[in-house]
């Protein structure tokens, strides 16, 4: 079963500056890491375009898009908070990104592609509609589901972000919302703050929100309980016409800014799970867009373990 992988070499261009752990060289690392392996074989690489315009409005506010436009054009060094550095080519590459991820959800919806995978930056799950957050600009997974819906008639969606971070953007886009289920995994307390298990949506959308709080150094264990289980059971139960992962590599033993103590096995092991959901509730459409991981290592073996199961294969 082959797995579409949607990539570019532009995403180098989005420059965060010396020290900053979200760089170029994690994309450099996933794709010297696939170059080298045989799950090359089982891939389809495809070249994203830009989109046409007002993808990122899908989501964001149309001042939000514009300020970041501005703000990239001028050679301003940051936008909103100071974990956000940006360059003059940020916007555009963050654009593409919103491009990838869109045409991801095309090539699932037809072109006969079960799994799709987006290797982008900026990552996106702590975007809000109208402010920058956590190394994040435009909202990447959220841009998806809604374009899913409203090109393809997806009539709902489960985002599954396993990220060590809470997805603060993606949560509150969708907390009213019960046609898009969001489901996290993460480190509590921790950045950004919010994912408590006592969030679970506003209004119309109660309980179509859940949060997994997990103590630093939880290991694999309880993680993967979550995903064989109360998650498996959440998943089949809403019967989503398709997933989305936020996949983020930073709850990796060895990742220097989370603590959760996952090994690349149990990264294999929730990929596999979330194969075998949607092969049983959407007819296998998952579309992967890529988060965090901040180890350049465990990224790339993350990534490359991620990409097996997408493909139906052992390890």
């Amino acid at each position: 079963m082959a797995v579409g992988l949607i990539t570019s070499q532009r995403f180098k261009d989005h420059r965060t500056g010396l020290g900053h752990p979200e760089t170029q060289e994690r994309l450099i690392a996933i794709l010297n890491k696939i170059s080298k392996s045989s799950i090359k074989t089982s891939t389809k690489t495809f070249t994203p375009r830009f989109p046409k315009p007002g993808i990122p409005e899908i989501i964001h506010t149309k001042e939000y898009v514009d300020r970041v436009k501005h703000a990239c054009s001028i050679g301003a060094s940051i936008i909103d908070t100071v974990d956000n550095p940006i360059s003059p080519d940020s916007f555009d590459v963050a654009v593409l990104a919103a491009g990838a991820v869109v045409e991801g959800v095309d090539l699932l919806f037809k072109n006969g592609l079960n799994s799709v995978m987006a290797l982008i930056r900026p990552p996106g799950h702590h975007a809000e509609k109208n402010m920058a957050m956590g190394f994040c600009l435009f909202n990447n997974a959220a841009i998806a589901a809604r374009y899913a819906q409203n090109k393809h008639e997806a009539e709902k969606i489960v985002i599954i972000d396993f990220d060590v971070h809470h997805g603060n953007g993606t949560q509150h886009i969708f907390e009213q919302d019960p046609t898009v289920m969001y489901i996290s995994t993460h480190q509590y307390p921790f950045y950004p703050g919010t994912g408590s298990e006592n969030d679970i949506g506003i209004g119309a959308g109660i309980n179509t929100t859940r949060n997994y709080p997990l103590k630093a150094g939880v290991g694999d264990k309880e993680f993967i309980d979550i995903f064989d289980n109360s998650v498996a059971d959440i998943v089949l139960s809403y019967n989503p016409d398709l997933i989305i992962i936020s996949a983020g590599f930073d709850a990796h033993i060895l990742d220097p800014i989370g603590e959760l103590n996952v090994s690349t096995e149990g990264y294999y092991t929730i990929s596999q799970t979330i194969f075998n959901l949607a092969q049983e509730s959407c007819n296998g459409k998952i579309l992967s867009v890529l988060e965090g991981g901040y180890n350049l290592t465990a990224l790339a073996d993350g990534v490359e373990v991620h990409l097996a199961a997408l493909a139906g294969k052992s390890l």
